[in-house]
């Protein structure tokens, strides 16, 4: 079946419940036993629930993979991640994740023995001269959070296989409807299903879906052992939101495609950051990996963090916040709001500079987006 059948009818069947369309919210922590241990596939819901088990259906459906875990967070599934890994291992990661991937691994992780080096994974010889006897994992984000950087999945997943590493890949911007990196390799696709998958900003999830049982097994049991679940209410969300994704995803597409347009030609506007343009990093890789290019954007002015805040504040359309992937056109200052638990050493080595802007175009008109953009770009 194709993508946007299989958003709708993936991981359900209606006729084993009374035929509802929906999959029912099952409010339930327990479930009675007939006897000790024989239950009918549930028996205590942070191990388990109906509603879940159908939204991790239509999750390993859409990613094309054969086994789904739905958390209460994104950052709950990069926990259960990088909890496969013991106390010495050592992990290559991408030098421009999302500022909350790096405050996990820096803050938390790290004191437990666990080392990484980020690098540019745009580049495979960077990945490969970083990786050493104890590395165990290469985590990458793909286009990446906020540069949109585009990395080649499925070289970096080959080298990590030649290597015996774990290769996870941040599905979060792309989704699955732009790319599907267990078809380029990759061992574990995660993503925050706060985002392009629920699709209405209104619940935080996240997902991790691999083809590997043994992996799968060992991400379970740590969901498990640290009870990272998503809420029975908030599976019902992201399932729903899920079956208009392919539509809301064009639309968002084609809205980004106008906004680059204006932006490329607004003399404010110091450069733009956009997986279609000529002269992004690996643009033919993100035309052979990904189906469109996204609704993401970053840009910037030349400015400092006072001029970028104000080219973001007041706006009328674009709502100011920490986040992307909804019905509604989101913006933020990446130095002062997600990537602000990056020291400033670090984000400017990265490239995050001080008048770096990013956009989440959502679905209204293009052309009221472009008019309040003009506003702020006018405002300093």
């Amino acid at each position: 079946m194709h993508f946007d059948t299989r958003a709708i009818h993936a991981g359900y069947d209606p006729f084993d419940h009374f035929g509802a369309v929906n999959p029912p919210v099952f409010l339930s922590s327990t479930f009675a036993q007939a006897s000790p241990g024989k239950h009918q596939g549930f028996e205590y819901a942070r191990s388990g629930n109906p509603t879940r088990a159908a939204l991790e259906g239509v999750l390993a459906s859409l990613e094309e993979g054969e086994f789904a875990c739905a958390f209460s967070s994104g950052l709950g599934a990069t926990d259960s991640i990088i909890k496969l890994l013991n106390a010495g291992d050592h992990v290559v990661m991408a030098d421009d994740v999302y500022g909350g991937t790096f405050r996990i691994f820096d803050k938390t992780f790290k004191r437990f023995g666990i080392d990484f080096t980020m690098v540019d994974t745009t580049d495979v010889r960077n990945v490969e001269k970083a990786i050493t006897p104890k590395t165990k994992m290469l985590f990458v984000e793909t286009p990446s959070n906020p540069l949109l950087k585009i990395s080649d999945i499925e070289a970096l997943c080959a080298l990590a296989r030649s290597r015996k590493v774990i290769s996870v890949v941040d599905n979060t911007f792309a989704t699955p409807y732009l790319q599907q990196p267990l078809n380029l390799g990759a061992d574990i696709a995660m993503h925050s299903a706060t985002k392009y998958l629920g699709g209405h900003s209104d619940v935080i999830a996240g997902a991790c879906i691999t083809r590997d049982p043994g992996l799968h097994e060992r991400i379970k049991f740590n969901q498990n052992a640290s009870g990272a679940v998503p809420g029975f209410l908030d599976c019902y969300m992201v399932h729903r939101g899920i079956k208009t994704l392919g539509i809301r995803m064009e639309r968002a597409c084609d809205n980004a495609e106008q906004v680059v347009s204006y932006l490329l030609e607004h003399k404010r506007v110091t450069k733009v950051h956009y997986p279609a343009l000529e002269g992004h990093p690996n643009q033919a890789v993100a035309a052979r990996q990904m189906k469109r290019y996204g609704a993401m954007i970053a840009f910037e002015i030349n400015g400092s963090v006072a001029d970028g805040e104000r080219v973001v504040s007041g706006r009328r359309v674009w709502t100011l916040g920490e986040s992307l992937g909804g019905v509604e056109s989101l913006l933020e200052h990446p130095a002062s709001m997600t990537h602000a638990s990056i020291p400033k050493e670090l984000r400017m080595k990265a490239g995050l500079n001080d008048g770096l802007i990013r956009l989440s175009c959502g679905i209204e008109a293009a052309e009221d987006l472009i008019a309040d953009l003009e506003e702020g770009l006018s405002s300093y």
